[in-house]
């Protein structure tokens, strides 16, 4: 039986302590994004991922986010990435090597992206934005941008902000500057964009 050839290169990321490990093959499934902020969360029934288990086994290893073809890691501030890039790197690579799973198999059956027929107009509107507009430039940066609630008196968006993202110094400046004022000309009703959780 062939082995696919396994290619991980590494990006930096706008938080110094956030490390993007991108691999040459999906990991989770389109649309999807997994955080997790500790070893509890990576066992947490319904979004279990091995793989993030396993990664919290390095003592460095404070956050790891998963979505599309990378894994971003936090790591803790006394650590260099250079005392500790290198053995991350090839963990990830004899992990895959041996064809161990991202996720349970739960986890993917219990997330898979619905679309909601009960949003509004508006609603509809800001996901689309975020979807195609905001989305795949914050997985640039290893990280990943969520749509949580709109409130329709107010005007306010809260959205999730997930790996690199959270903790990040310039998601806020990005949250402000950048995607507030594109969903503020892209869709009248908006009036502002909050960071749920951050």
């Amino acid at each position: 039986m062939l082995k696919r050839p396994i290619y991980i290169y590494t990006e930096l990321s706008p938080n110094p302590n956030s490390m993007k490990f991108v691999l040459n093959f999906m990991l989770a499934p389109d649309g999807l994004s997994f955080d997790y902020p500790n070893l509890k969360a990576a066992l947490e029934e319904g979004k279990a991922s091995p793989l993030a288990g396993d990664l919290f086994q390095f003592p460095h290893v404070q956050r790891v986010f998963i979505a599309s073809n990378f894994i971003t890691i936090t790591k803790d501030e006394e650590t260099a990435w250079e005392d500790v890039l290198s053995d991350t790197k090839q963990f990830i690579k004899i992990y895959f090597e041996e064809n161990q799973p991202v996720f349970e198999q739960r986890t993917i059956d219990s997330n898979t992206v619905i679309v909601d027929a009960n949003d509004s107009e508006t609603v509809q509107k800001i996901k689309a934005v975020l979807d195609q507009y905001v989305r795949p430039a914050v997985e640039s940066d290893g990280g990943a941008i969520n749509f949580h609630s709109f409130d329709e008196e107010t005007g306010a968006v809260k959205v999730l902000l997930q790996g690199s993202c959270s903790g990040c110094p310039s998601s806020t400046l990005t949250l402000k500057a950048g995607i507030e004022n594109l969903l503020t000309r892209m869709v009248p009703n908006v009036k502002e964009v909050v960071a749920e959780g951050v």
